[in-house]
């Protein structure tokens, strides 16, 4: 009777400690099932899958024949609101190439949480330990070319495409756009609700 009354005087009342069994059976069960459909459907599209990659909800992986997507080790793709810590999320992870040439590389110890990156004809690439808050896109390309503005609609504009670099360590802040060409330095800080258009060096505050 001491050691519970001990216990109820640190906080371990009942509603508590059935907030914490909820916490970590959402946690647990999610990640479990998450990462197995995530390893089946890398298996079935061909998606490198690099050790202790976990993921939390359902991820999207949409690769054209010829393309690569590449996921490195103890990377966390977060889909589910129930894991999502700072935001809601707008939508599950979603990494897709478009071309026998694109390609998505994500470094070692990356996560990302409800982040869609498409890589059309070129390469984007994260590296190593990369954070990306809730609800970001990363992309290559405009998708139309932007002139003459009656051909929008119907050419690609292939030719503008350019590649994405974001550096070791680099925090990319929640609602953040990476567009086409550019590099995000290592350690770089990318304030939330930014639209990132043009090179950032390492180590600063954008």
């Amino acid at each position: 009777m001491d050691i519970f009354r001990k216990a109820l005087q640190r906080g371990l009342a009942p509603a508590n400690v059935a907030a914490w069994a909820s916490l970590e059976s959402m946690r647990f069960f999610g990640v479990c099932w998450g990462t197995l459909r995530l390893r089946l459907k890398a298996r079935l599209l061909g998606v490198e899958l690099g050790p202790g990659v976990t993921a939390h909800g359902p991820v999207g992986l949409m690769r054209w024949p010829g393309g690569i997507i590449r996921i490195g080790a103890g990377v966390s793709l977060i889909s589910s609101w129930r894991r999502a810590t700072a935001a809601c999320l707008a939508w599950p992870v979603r990494l897709r190439v478009f071309g026998p040439g694109a390609c998505i590389e994500i470094g070692a110890g990356a996560q990302l949480s409800g982040a869609s990156i498409t890589a059309r004809s070129t390469t984007v690439r994260l590296g190593r330990q990369v954070l990306m808050a809730p609800n970001c896109v990363i992309v290559d390309s405009d998708f139309h070319a932007p002139w003459p503005p009656e051909a929008r609609a119907t050419e690609p504009g292939l030719e503008r495409d350019a590649p994405v670099t974001i550096g070791d360590h680099a925090w990319i802040g929640m609602q953040s756009i990476i567009l086409k060409g550019v590099t995000v330095g290592e350690g770089a800080l990318v304030g939330a609700g930014s639209v990132v258009t043009s090179d950032i060096p390492p180590r600063c505050l954008a």
